[in-house]
C-alpha cells in the first residue's frame, strides 16, 4: 500500500515528465486557467481502487476526476486516495488537480452538491466543478447553474463564506477559494459550441473517439491552440460507442490489419486540435502503465490518424471494408 509519506516526495523528476519535450507534451496547460495537468486524467468511473490511485499519482498522472452522485458506489473506491492526495493536509495538495462532478442540473442543489463532495474526502477546495451530462433539453437549466458562477468561483464569494461556516477557515481556502474553476461535460455538442467562449465557463468536456467525432467540427476546429483566452477542453469515452468496445475489431477488418490499442485509441484524441486532457477509465496499475508509455509515442501521424477514421466509421458502420482504398490500410506484421 502506497504511504502518503511516500508521496511528498514525487516531484517533477516522474517518469512521464521525462518526455514532456515529445510533440505529445505529458503536461500542459489547461486551457485559460493557471492549471497545468497531466494529459491523462483519472476518472472512477471503471472502479479504481485507491491504491491505483496513488500509484497514478506516482507515475505522472495529476488530473482526477470524482462524481459526487451520478454511479457514486463505483467511483468512491478510490475515495481514499483522493482523500490522502486532496484533503486538508496532504503535503501534494497543490500538485493535484482534483474535478469533481454533479449530475444534479439544479442550482438550488449546488452547494449541497459541494457539501457532499467536501465533507466525503475532507477538501478545502476544488479546482474545477464540472455540471454533467448536459443534453439537448438540458440549455435552460446550464444557463441557470452558470448564472451561479459569480458567487461560487474564486475567492470571497457567497460559496466561499458559507463553506468556511461549515467546514471552518484554512489557508488554502483562504487562498484558492471553495471553487477555482467551472466546467461542463457535454452530450450535446451545439449546447457545448454554443457556450465555447462563455467567460463563465473556464473547462468544456465533450465525448469523442474514433467512431465519434462530430466534436472535431464543431468544437475543436473552433478554436485557436495559440489563443491564451480559450477554455481547456477534455475529452470523454475515447474507447468505447454504442457499437461496443473500439478496441474490439469492427466486423470485416482483415486481421493483418492494425488493430489500435487503447492507448492508441487516447492518443487519438489527444492528437486532435487543442485538446488538452484525455479522461480515462483505467482500471489498475497494468492500464496506467500502458496508457503512459503509448503517450510516450507522441502524436498520431496523418496517416494514423486517417486510418483510425476509417477504422472508426467501419465501427459505427458507416463504412463496409469493401470501399476502402488498400492504400488507406495499415497492415502490421
Amino acid at each position: 500500500m502506497t504511504k502518503l509519506s511516500t508521496l511528498e516526495a514525487v516531484t517533477s523528476t516522474n517518469a512521464a515528465c521525462q518526455h514532456s519535450a515529445l510533440d505529445l507534451p505529458f503536461y500542459r496547460s489547461l486551457g485559460r486557467t493557471n492549471l497545468n495537468v497531466s494529459c491523462l486524467g483519472l476518472g472512477g468511473g471503471a472502479g479504481i481502487s485507491s491504491e491505483d490511485t496513488l500509484y497514478a499519482f506516482e507515475r505522472g498522472i495529476n488530473y482526477f476526476f470524482y462524481s459526487s452522485d451520478l454511479h457514486h458506489f463505483i467511483y468512491s473506491s478510490m475515495a481514499e486516495g483522493l482523500r490522502k492526495l486532496c484533503g486538508r493536509g496532504s503535503a501534494v495538495r497543490e500538485k493535484v488537480v482534483l474535478a469533481t462532478v454533479t449530475y444534479i442540473k439544479s442550482p438550488e442543489v449546488a452547494f449541497s452538491a459541494l457539501y457532499d463532495q467536501f465533507k466525503e474526502l475532507g477538501l478545502d477546495y476544488v479546482d474545477i466543478f464540472f455540471w454533467g451530462w448536459i443534453g439537448s433539453n438540458d440549455g435552460t437549466a446550464l444557463s441557470d447553474c452558470l448564472n451561479l458562477v459569480p458567487g461560487m468561483r474564486g475567492k470571497d464569494t457567497t460559496f466561499h463564506r458559507i463553506a468556511e461556516q461549515m467546514f471552518g477557515v484554512s489557508e488554502r481556502m483562504k487562498r484558492m477559494g471553495v471553487v477555482r474553476y467551472i466546467g461542463a461535460s457535454f452530450h450535446d455538442l451545439d449546447l457545448a459550441q454554443q457556450w465555447l467562449h462563455s467567460p463563465l465557463l473556464d473547462v468544456v468536456m465533450v465525448r469523442h473517439n474514433v467512431a465519434h467525432r462530430s466534436a472535431q467540427a464543431k468544437v475543436f476546429h473552433h478554436l485557436n491552440e495559440s489563443d491564451p483566452q480559450r477554455p481547456g477542453i477534455v475529452t470523454f469515452k475515447s474507447t468505447g460507442s454504442h457499437t461496443g468496445a473500439l478496441w474490439y475489431p469492427p466486423d470485416g477488418l482483415p486481421k493483418q490489419c492494425w488493430q489500435p490499442t487503447v492507448p492508441d485509441l487516447y492518443r487519438y484524441s489527444l492528437s486532435q486540435n487543442c485538446v488538452d486532457l484525455c479522461l480515462t477509465g483505467l482500471r489498475n496499475r497494468d492500464e496506467i502503465d500502458a496508457a503512459i508509455a503509448g503517450v510516450q509515442k507522441g502524436k498520431l501521424s496523418t496517416t494514423e490518424l486517417s486510418y483510425l477514421d476509417l477504422y472508426g466509421d467501419m465501427h459505427s458502420q458507416k463504412i463496409n471494408i469493401e470501399r476502402i482504398p488498400l492504400n488507406r490500410l495499415i497492415y502490421t506484421s
